[in-house]
């Protein structure tokens, strides 16, 4: 699949699964502090080297559905749907350096095209506009607002739950 803006080179975007070569770029992308404030809800085990690789672990022996995406077969970032049937979410994080160049859009719809399974929900911090977008382009609608605590910033701050049908 090709991700591109009309300003900018066409990018090759796919998914994989999770390999433990992957772990210490996800642990990086994820202790960013700008990438962390905007993504807002975010878990304080990213700071631990030890909690980080535990949790991940736990993540990749589930029955969720948990890629890596790559970018002209670099590893960029990691997308995943998890949860109970009929409540699973979807999730990604793309590195900072990467923003603004379609790669979200192009992973998620990647990832929607493995998990033919609807409803699927996300959640985006209210002033987060560029995930929000992105969902929108892969076919979310936001159906409510609510709050919540993001450890990113130590604050409860409001969020948009959004369905995809």
């Amino acid at each position: 699949m090709r991700a591109s803006r009309s300003t900018a080179p066409a990018y090759e975007v796919a998914l994989r699964p999770v390999h433990d070569s992957d772990l210490p770029v996800f642990f990086r992308q994820m202790n960013d502090p700008e990438s962390a404030r905007v993504a807002a809800f975010t878990s304080p085990r990213t700071a631990d080297w030890d909690q980080f690789e535990a949790h991940w672990n736990r993540i990749r022996a589930s029955a969720d559905v948990v890629r890596t995406v790559l970018v002209d077969g670099d590893v960029t970032g990691s997308a995943a749907v998890y949860g109970e049937p009929g409540e699973r979410e979807v999730t990604y994080w793309i590195d900072r350096a990467y923003w603004g160049r379609g790669i979200a859009t192009a992973a998620l719809r990647a990832l929607l095209a493995e998990v033919p399974e609807r409803p699927l929900y996300a959640r985006a911090a209210a002033d987060n506009a560029g995930s929000v977008r992105v969902l929108e382009k892969c076919g979310f609608t936001v159906t409510a607002r609510e709050s919540g605590y993001a450890h990113a910033r130590g604050a409860e701050i409001p969020e948009y739950v959004l369905r995809l049908d």
